[in-house]
């Protein structure tokens, strides 16, 4: 069942409002066998630092794209993006830089708290350390969802 899927267990604020820490995900690991990753699915992935700790964060930059924070929004491509789910903007300004080909841009929700591709630790995760795509939150019972991406990315080039 593993090849297939795998629960996972969310682990700090950095993907607030959209995750909550101790809220259990399904992430399945079919889809990107046959199609790479999408700007704005929610991922899990291995640390680049210590390969046996994993992250959530959502894909904002695929490769070759041109991914910016100015003014508190992300900018992709030289376009703001609009994201509905974000309710605190960023506060830090990052500079421009292009995704290198074979690694993708996430970031956690919670922007201000979140270790992610804008930290050098972090930086841009390469595809084979991406475990696969949240599809669902099964726990807590009031807050079960399925994650979709949100519609601010389905506009951009």
């Amino acid at each position: 069942m593993t090849f297939v899927g795998r629960a996972f267990t969310v682990e700090g604020p950095s993907m607030l409002p959209t995750l909550h820490s101790g809220e259990r995900l399904v992430v399945e690991r079919v889809t990107y066998l046959f199609r790479p990753p999408r700007r704005g699915e929610v991922i899990v992935f291995r640390y680049p630092l210590n390969p046996r700790d994993f992250f959530v964060k959502r894909v904002v930059g695929l490769p070759g794209d041109r991914v910016a924070i100015r003014e508190g929004l992300l900018w992709i491509n030289g376009q703001p993006v609009h994201e509905e789910y974000v309710t605190t903007r960023a506060v830090h300004a990052f500079p421009e830089v292009k995704v290198p080909e074979g690694h993708y841009f996430v970031m956690g929700d919670n922007r201000n708290n979140s270790e992610d591709s804008r930290d050098p630790r972090v930086g841009f995760i390469p595809r084979e350390l991406i475990v696969g795509r949240a599809i669902w939150r099964y726990w807590p019972a009031e807050r079960i969802a399925v994650l979709t991406p949100p519609e601010s990315f389905r506009s951009l080039p």
